[in-house]
């Protein structure tokens, strides 16, 4: 499917994986730090060092634990769009400084897992004219509607993040190990 075709199924063109997770208290700040602490990781045992990128990746991940502070339930303040597609931008920028950018939508798995959901459920209201997939889009929303707590959502797909995280830096090991 074409980019625009992707494009038009969302409602705002100016949203992407982040912009859609930040929906629940702590839930796109947690899945950062999660996704930025192997792009920390990838950055000092990339050959060449990149030490100054991983400098980077700790200045967010510290700037986020402080955020988490007063945005995990009950949220005291919000990361909101400036936050989100921002920090995004930044995961994306870092992917594709440390040329790992094959492995930013496993690590990301929980931004790509939200953007997919809104996608499909978009797509087959349209096609069918009203019905939907998903009680609602996000799939965070999802199981909210669905009964769960939002603390349990938010620590499950931190879950999630966490271990696409290490499977992403086990992968990125593993290539460098076959280079070697």
């Amino acid at each position: 499917m074409a980019l625009h075709r992707v494009r038009g199924l969302l409602d705002r063109r100016d949203e992407h994986g982040v912009n859609l997770t930040d929906g629940l208290d702590g839930l796109a700040g947690g899945t950062l730090v999660f996704a930025f602490v192997p792009f920390l990781i990838i950055a000092l045992l990339n050959v060449p060092d990149q030490e100054n990128l991983a400098v980077l990746c700790a200045i967010v991940i510290g700037t986020l634990l402080g955020f988490l502070w007063f945005n995990v339930h009950p949220a005291q303040i919000f990361m909101g769009d400036a936050g989100s597609l921002s920090l995004g931008a930044t995961l994306a920028v870092v992917s594709l400084i440390t040329g790992q950018i094959l492995i930013l939508p496993l690590i990301g798995i929980v931004f790509v897992i939200e953007t997919l959901s809104v996608a499909i459920q978009v797509g087959y209201f349209k096609a069918t004219h009203g019905r939907r997939i998903f009680r609602m889009s996000p799939l965070h929303h999802h199981f909210e509607l669905g009964g769960w707590p939002e603390t349990k959502i938010t620590l499950r797909f931190w879950i999630v993040g966490g271990l696409a995280g290490l499977l992403g830096v086990t992968l990125f090991l593993a290539e460098l190990q076959r280079l070697a």
